[in-house]
């Protein structure tokens, strides 16, 4: 039923990145004048290369630093890119499809406890976990549509998307909390050593076994990222003296993915904007926390050309594209561009 991971303030995760700053960061800075403690082989090396540049690796990072990141440098949310949702897409059909059909072929089973009134709860999560992952889809269909909207239109488009997410977010939170309750009561009926339940119920019992046990990773995720990103990466990048956190960054971006990215002429808040292009009128007001460019420190100025990246970060034009030239990733969140 989870398929849509999150860092909750109680997660090892959160809890111990919180007494210090970001792990990722910590360790780059610390391996940038560490030498190797192996000798590495040219394999693994190569290895680590592939790994570090490798998409899900990327992604990881990401998650990472959405969740456990300032509100003002976490960038767009890593589980609405598409590939993501199909992912949860799957994964859901897959538990609904296995669910229907033990349940149609263990009709002659007795369980001890009423299992079955839990495969039907779990199979109701899952369908209502489906609906609110076609929301999320819609929404952001309609995020991206209305980007090249008419101005008009701003107010009443801003409204209703705020509105449609909070909620989308409401039915999310009650759907965990519905699965946590759940995920419990699962235990407790399965896992219940009095009786014999799987010699009553084999099907059923393997069934709700396979359920709670990917319940049990989904909820381990940020635990397992904490480890691999803050402890598994650190000691392998010291050992083999390659910084994998910052392989994966180290290819620049081309001359038209750059010039794909908006830009206009920076004007306070309270005066309009002067576009390069129709299309990013939507961007021409900046917040309090984008007053100045995060890669040179300086504050933006009237008429001064800005770029914004597609995490919605913006920076000084040039600033922006001497660093994609180098680095094709956000300085902040570490998006990478879309080829």
């Amino acid at each position: 039923m989870n398929t849509r991971y999150s860092f909750c303030g109680s997660s090892p995760a959160a809890s111990l990145s919180s007494n210090s700053p970001i792990g990722e960061e910590h360790g780059t800075a610390f391996l940038r004048n560490r030498p190797p403690l192996l000798a590495p082989s040219s394999l693994m090396v190569r290895t680590a290369m592939r790994i570090s540049r490798a998409r899900w690796f990327t992604f990881s990072r990401r998650v990472f630093h959405y969740q456990n990141g300032s509100r003002s440098n976490r960038g767009s949310n890593p589980f609405n890119s598409s590939s993501w949702m199909m992912l949860e897409f799957v994964a859901l059909l897959l538990q609904i499809c296995s669910t229907t059909f033990t349940l149609a072929i263990s009709k002659a089973e007795k369980p001890v406890w009423p299992v079955r009134i839990w495969i039907f709860g779990y199979n109701t999560g899952c369908v209502l976990s489906l609906l609110l992952l076609h929301g999320r889809y819609r929404q952001l269909n309609a995020t991206q549509g209305d980007d090249s909207g008419l101005p008009d239109l701003e107010q009443q488009g801003g409204s209703e998307e705020s509105r449609d997410s909070h909620l989308m977010n409401k039915c999310q939170t009650s759907l965990e909390l519905f699965s946590a309750i759940w995920f419990v009561m699962g235990n407790v009926w399965v896992f219940d050593s009095r009786f014999g339940s799987y010699h009553r119920a084999p099907k059923l019992h393997v069934l709700c076994v396979s359920l709670l046990a990917w319940n049990a990773l989904s909820y381990l995720f940020p635990f397992l990222l904490f480890l691999l990103l803050c402890c598994c990466v650190p000691l392998i990048s010291t050992a083999i003296g390659y910084n994998m956190s910052a392989g994966s960054a180290e290819r620049g971006a081309s001359d038209d993915q750059i010039s794909r990215l908006p830009s206009w002429r920076y004007k306070a808040a309270d005066t309009k904007s002067e576009f390069h292009s129709s299309a990013d009128w939507d961007s021409a007001v900046a917040s309090a926390e984008d007053l100045e460019c995060c890669i040179c420190l300086a504050k933006y100025k009237d008429k001064e050309e800005v770029r914004r990246l597609p995490c919605s970060h913006m920076f000084h034009l040039e600033c922006a594209d001497q660093w994609l030239r180098i680095i094709s990733c956000c300085p902040l969140c570490k998006q990478e561009l879309e080829k």
